[in-house]
Formats: C-alpha cells, structure tokens, sequence
C-alpha cells in the first residue's frame, strides 16, 4: 500500500478516536452496560408555548441492578436546542414541573432516592426560560441540634428560627436501657441524635405566594429506624436565592 494513504489513513483514525469514544460513552456505562431512559415527558419549559422533550435516563450498576450509578437529565427543545446534566446517581428519579422562580415558565424538579435505611432523597431544579438553562438549586438542609437528656427525653433546637423543643421518649425506656443509653434515667453519656438531611422535598402552592417547596429532615435516637420526630420546613423562591418562610419539630407518635 502506498506509503502516503497509509499515513492519511492512520491520521483519520487518530482524529476519529476521541468522537468515537463520546458516542460509545453516551450509549454505555464503564462496564459496558447500555444507558436507559427512565422517564420521558413533555413539558414547556422554555416559554414559548411549544411542548419540549424531557428526559431521564440511568446506567444500572449491574444488568440486574435498580440502582443507576450515573443519571442524566436530557432537555430537547422544539427549536432543536438541547441540554444534558449529570446528576448523582441513585434509584427511581422522577421530575415535576411547577413555576417555582416564579417567572411564568416551569421549571424542572428532580428528586433521586440516595437508597439505605436513612430513606434519603437528592433533589435538583433547573430553569429553562427561553432556552437558557439556570440551576436554581434547592434550599440546604436546615441546621438543627438535638441530643438526648436525664429522664428519657431528648432535645432539638432550630437555631435559624431560635426554637427549641422536648421530647418524652418515656414510652422507649425498655430499649433504650437494654442499648445502655440509660442506667436508672440517667444518660450513661452525652449521645446526640440523628439529624438526616431531606427525606421529603416536594414542590407546594402556597396562595398568592405561588410555588415554594415544603421539606422534611428525619430525627432519630438510637439508631436510624428509631425514629422519633421530624423537622418540616416551607420555603419560597424570591430575589435569586430560597427564603425560609417557617419550620418546626413534628414528634413522632
């Protein structure tokens, strides 16, 4: 073969390398095991009227896998314009669209089960207004102080709303003096309690405000599914950033 064609062909191939390497990797995971859509809607969500494609897709773990170790959420627009984000990976993702900046378009809501006993969600929101996609993220968790006291009782405080709370856990002392928490009622040391980030985050209408998301984090004593309460907090979207509009502790029954 003549000396030239075999440089040009070698050459083409090395330009061809990293296009090839997309494509294979936009169809599979790193073991080989094929991307898949999870959910399909159509929405607008970019104002103009027009229905756009939204899509989430996941690459399992393993061919028998329900967890998806990678996800994306794909947006096609109906001028042909589209976005991809990487999202983390998990189980069940499912999307809602409620106008939660309040600008008059949806906006995309995500919510990802992180999976385990802690029952932990991640959660995502994105606008997409006039095809220009913003993430508007979702409100951090709220930083809340709990610990168990003398007498089978706990305490948890809410600093940003500067409300503390006590709970009787009377009705655990069985349990709780068989793990040694407790000799006699009184703490056998300074044990704080479980504090989870969201379990529950889901978009709300809340009057003339319009949407906002009401939230969940999870408290537990002992161990994870001794559950003893919950914080519930509402939040609106206003100048750019989530405004906290109340929380409070919700015991368990």
């Amino acid at each position: 073969m003549n000396k030239h064609l075999v440089i040009v062909i070698l050459a083409f191939f090395l330009i061809s390398l990293p296009v090839l390497a997309e494509t294979l990797s936009d169809m599979e995971g790193t073991n080989g095991i094929e991307s898949k859509m999870v959910q399909t809607y159509e929405e607008d969500v970019t104002g103009n009227r027009q229905k756009d494609q939204i899509i989430l897709k996941g690459v399992p773990y393993d061919e028998t896998s329900l967890y998806l170790k990678e996800i994306t959420l794909q947006v096609q627009t109906d001028q042909n314009q589209s976005f991809s984000i990487p999202l983390e990976g998990g189980y069940e993702p499912f999307a809602e669209f409620k106008d939660m900046n309040h600008d008059g378009v949806k906006d995309v809501f995500v919510s990802v089960s992180a999976g385990g006993s802690g029952g932990i969600y991640n959660y995502y929101l994105y606008s997409f207004k006039d095809s220009h996609e913003v993430n508007l993220t979702v409100p951090k968790p709220l930083v809340i102080q709990g610990q168990f006291t003398d007498g089978y009782k706990a305490t948890v405080s809410i600093p940003v709303t500067k409300e503390s709370y006590t709970i009787d856990l009377k009705n655990r002392k069985k349990e709780y003096d068989r793990l040694g928490l407790y000799i006699n009622g009184k703490l056998n040391e300074p044990t704080e309690l479980m504090i989870d980030p969201y379990s529950y985050m889901k978009p709300k209408e809340y009057g003339e405000k319009g949407y906002g998301l009401k939230a969940i984090q999870a408290i537990s004593g002992a161990y994870h599914a001794d559950r003893i309460g919950q914080v519930e907090s509402d939040w609106s979207y206003k100048d750019g950033k989530w405004n906290l509009m109340g929380a409070a502790l919700i015991p368990s029954k």
